[in-house]
C-alpha cells in the first residue's frame, strides 16, 4: 500500500503541483447544489425510462452497496462520495469518468458502488455510461440482461429514450448499458456523435452527475481518446498488483483531463 501512495503522490505532484486525493479502500455529502435543484431531484420519476427489478440477494453477491445495510463497506463509499463531490463541486464539474491501469482491478465495480452512493445524496441525480464498448459488463454487476446500449446509438441510431434503464430499488440512478461489444471502440468514442452525446448528458438535468465507466488506460486507446470530453477522472488501482510504473505510465496517458484521485482497491485482502 505505502509504495502505490508513494508513486502516486510523486507522479501527481511532478504533473499538477496537487496532493493526491484521500484514497479509502473501496471494498469496504458533497458541497451544497441550489435549493431548485434539489427540488427537481427529490421529485424526479421514471415514466419514460425503462424500469427494472433487480436482486437484493443477487447485488448483495456481487458486492453491489445497495444491498447492504449500513457498515464499513457503504461507509467507506460514502467518504468516496463525499471526497469526489467536493471536488466536482468546487470546480463546478459533472461528468466524470472511471478506470484504473490495467484489467482486473475493479474500477467497474468501484463506478457503480461510486454511483449508487452518490445517487442516495439527496441533491443529485446519477447518470452511469458503460463506455467500456470493448467489454461491457455493468449490466452484469446489477443482474440485468443484456440490453442495447451505447454502442446501438452510436452505430444504429437507436434512440437514447429507448436505452436509458432505471433498476427500480435505487433511487435517482439511470444506466446507459453499453450495448453491442465493438472492436472500433476508440474511434466511436472519440467520434464527434460521441461528444456531442457527452455535453447533451452533461447539461441536460440540473443535479445530474454523468459517470463514464472507461476500458483500462493500458490495454487500449479508449481511456486516452474519451478524456478530453470529461471533467475529471478517478483512478482505480489495486493494492499488491498495481505496479508504480503502471500508474505512472497510466498518469501520462491521462494528460488531458484532471485526474482529481485514486481509489486504492483490495486492500487488506491479500
Amino acid at each position: 500500500m505505502e509504495r502505490i501512495k508513494q508513486a502516486l503522490e510523486r507522479a501527481r505532484a511532478e504533473r499538477q503541483g496537487q496532493p493526491v486525493a484521500a484514497v479509502v479502500n473501496a471494498e469496504s455529502p458533497g458541497g451544497p447544489s441550489s435549493t431548485t435543484a434539489e427540488a427537481l431531484v427529490e421529485n424526479v420519476t421514471y415514466s419514460q425510462t425503462r424500469q427494472l427489478e433487480v436482486s437484493a440477494t443477487e447485488l448483495r453477491a456481487k458486492r453491489v452497496v445497495s444491498a447492504f445495510a449500513p457498515g464499513a463497506f457503504t461507509d467507506a463509499y460514502k467518504m468516496l462520495r463525499t471526497q469526489v463531490l467536493q471536488r466536482l463541486n468546487e470546480n463546478s464539474w459533472n461528468v466524470l469518468a472511471v478506470t484504473s491501469p490495467g484489467k482486473g482491478e475493479g474500477k467497474s465495480l468501484t463506478a457503480l458502488n461510486l454511483a449508487i452512493s452518490m445517487a442516495m445524496e439527496i441533491s443529485h441525480t446519477v447518470l452511469l455510461v458503460d463506455a467500456n464498448l470493448r467489454n461491457p459488463s455493468l449490466h452484469e454487476h446489477l443482474g440485468l440482461p443484456g440490453e442495447p446500449g451505447l454502442s446501438d446509438y452510436l452505430l444504429q441510431n437507436v434512440p437514447l429514450s429507448d436505452l436509458f434503464v432505471h433498476p427500480k430499488s435505487i433511487d435517482h440512478l439511470t444506466l446507459l448499458p453499453g450495448g453491442t461489444a465493438l472492436h472500433n471502440s476508440a474511434e466511436m468514442l472519440n467520434s464527434p456523435k460521441m461528444s456531442r452525446l457527452v455535453e447533451e448528458l452533461k447539461s441536460r438535468y440540473a443535479g445530474r452527475i454523468v459517470i463514464f465507466d472507461l476500458p483500462p488506460v493500458l490495454n487500449a486507446a479508449d481511456a486516452m481518446a474519451f478524456a478530453p470530453y470529461v471533467d475529471a477522472t478517478l483512478l482505480v488501482v489495486e493494492d499488491g498488483k498495481t505496479k508504480r510504473k503502471e500508474i505512472e505510465h497510466a498518469l501520462d496517458l491521462l494528460s488531458a483531463t484532471n485526474v482529481i484521485g485514486t481509489v486504492l482497491n483490495k486492500a487488506g485482502a491479500h
